[in-house]
């Protein structure tokens, strides 16, 4: 055996003893009633950060599964699609405090008499402040595939269990290792709300990073609060070197190319791995159940047709099924409204419709400024693997910061310089936002092919007509789904945006993430639906009438096919 299989067992056999112990920690017995309290001493902090990195990687996996299934059956099914995409524009809109507040006393029923109940509600929270962004880019990768790979598969037969693993997936893998990335910060970033979750009006905190960060804003502690951040960024940067740099690196071998790039990325990790013997060996004795797993699925048939949105023709079926679907979306709206009527009156939709409003100006000004800031920066970034390899930990860092930590600060300058949180708030948003575009925009422009590249250098294309007739439109397909994810997720952040608590200092923005934060606060259900309702409605109206037409203008006009 080689040295580095022998690190290799260590490091896995480490791994799953500490999974193996943070499980039992997670499955103690638990009751609503416990009094759950979070120590802010600075000895617990490595385990808390442990605690918090099983949880992001169990939302990970989830959000992978979901992603694959969820993502390829929209791009594949003109009909799936007409319902999944709507969907995901509402779920991706839904605040993570809606969402654990409807699902938490189902999970803790589940889980009866124990924390598996609690810790599986925090998973869902991180998991929907992953998943949408993940199948999004899956989506769009399904969507802009070159034709002549798609004619390939089909001149080969493929079943489609082989078109999804051998094509697909690694068409896709780029933006969705990137993708995936971004989701991961975007989890950190919402962590307070995932592990503080509310049970009949009363706060369970979780053992982890956001609970930590939640206490030590609560009692103004700074001192703790920076030791925070520092063991956050020190795992931040660890799991990227381990993980996602590895991934990066890896996924280079799918890039679509004539000419291999002069300066690829590189992992040491990814180095050590490629030493091991022990991959290949596990590939050898597993290959014969891959390959009776591949003739098992081809009972599903053979890739002979060419994709389903292209083949699709409106059927007396598809009729039927838009039919019931106006029917059964009639009745829930009926049946929301009677509920509003019955419970905060009908009357509460207009102030509640003028917050939505106001927030709806603060994530359009966001939008436009992360355009304008982070286009530049994402090109420069993705066309430079000397700079990516850099930027990149740095990148996650920045995206990966919860607003809480920054509380304390915020209020100190709000006071000095009397701007009102209506506005500074702003700023608190796209510290969960703005990377969106970041990412998918260095995930484009990374994929632009060297051979086009170098032919605008032998042609001598510079400056302005370079990114006229390359840079911008092979960005466009990345960047749209970068924009409708921000969209999404600046009004995640609006709940971190418009209220701000730290000791007994309180600053709340008008607008209606402070109307769900304070709902859900006071434990008010009627409120944080009829919230959430709102804040849906915008979204997917403000999609359905923009983002989705710059898609299939982007799917026509910009893919590299």
């Amino acid at each position: 055996m080689h040295p580095a299989d022998y690190l290799l067992i260590v490091a896995a056999a480490a791994l799953i003893v500490v999974a193996l112990r943070l499980f039992r920690d997670m499955s103690i017995p638990w009751t609503p009633d416990s009094d759950d309290t979070v120590s802010t001493d600075p000895a617990k902090l490595p385990y808390y950060a442990a605690r918090t990195a099983l949880r992001m990687f169990v939302g990970l996996a989830a959000s992978m599964v979901f992603t694959l299934i969820v993502g390829q059956w929209a791009a594949r099914s003109r009909r799936a699609e007409k319902v999944l995409i709507p969907a995901l524009d509402i779920l991706q809109s839904v605040p993570v405090l809606a969402l654990v507040s409807i699902t938490v006393t189902a999970f803790i029923g589940v889980f009866r008499g124990s924390l598996l109940g609690a810790e599986a509600a925090c998973v869902f929270a991180i998991f929907t402040a992953q998943a949408w962004n993940m199948t999004f880019a899956y989506y769009q990768a399904l969507r802009n595939m070159p034709r002549e790979l798609d004619e390939a598969a089909r001149s080969m037969r493929l079943t489609r269990w082989q078109r999804l693993w051998q094509l697909e997936v690694p068409t896709a893998m780029v933006p969705l290792i990137w993708n995936g990335m971004m989701s991961f910060g975007g989890a950190w970033f919402m962590l307070a709300a995932s592990e503080v979750i509310t049970v009949a009006g009363n706060d369970h905190a979780l053992p982890g990073m956001g609970s930590f960060i939640a206490a030590a804003t609560a009692d103004a502690q700074v001192g703790p609060l920076l030791l925070g951040a520092l063991v956050m960024i020190a795992s931040i940067v660890a799991i990227n070197v381990a993980f996602w740099r590895p991934l990066t690196a890896w996924a280079e071998r799918f890039r679509i190319e004539h000419t291999e790039s002069a300066v690829a990325p590189r992992s040491v990790v990814l180095d050590l791995l490629r030493r091991t013997t022990i991959p290949s060996r596990l590939g050898r004795r597993l290959r014969p159940v891959a390959d009776r797993v591949d003739r098992a699925m081809a009972i599903f048939g053979r890739s002979t047709k060419p994709a389903a949105w292209e083949q699709h023709r409106s059927t007396p079926a598809d009729a039927v099924f838009f039919a019931v679907l106006f029917a059964a979306l009639g009745w829930l709206t009926w049946t929301l409204a009677e509920y509003f009527a019955r419970t905060v009156g009908l009357a509460e939709f207009g102030p509640t419709t003028l917050m939505g409003l106001v927030s709806l100006g603060r994530v359009l000004v966001l939008l436009v400024v992360s355009t304008v800031v982070w286009v530049p920066v994402g090109v420069w970034i993705g066309m430079n693997p000397r700079i990516c390899r850099f930027a990149q930990p740095v990148v996650q860092v920045l995206a990966s910061f919860p607003a809480q930590f920054l509380y304390i600060f915020v209020i100190a300058a709000l006071t000095w310089s009397g701007i009102s949180l209506n506005v500074g708030g702003i700023a608190l948003m796209a510290l969960g936002a703005q990377w969106y575009v970041l990412f998918n925009v260095i995930a484009a422009a990374g994929q632009i092919p060297t051979d086009l590249r170098e032919a605008m250098d032998d042609l001598g294309v510079r400056g302005l007509l370079r990114w006229k007739s390359l840079i911008l439109p092979a960005i466009v397909p990345g960047y749209v789904v970068g924009a409708i994810t921000a969209f999404g997720g600046a009004w995640n952040a609006t709940l971190v945006g418009e209220v701000v608590d730290s000791g007994d200092t309180h600053l709340q923005a008008f607008g209606l993430g402070a109307y769900i934060t304070n709902a859900t606060a006071a434990d008010a259900f009627a409120k944080v639906l009829l919230g959430t309702v709102v804040m849906s409605i915008v979204t997917v109206t403000i999609n359905r009438l923009a983002w989705r037409r710059l898609q299939r203008i982007a799917e026509r006009r910009y893919a590299l096919l």
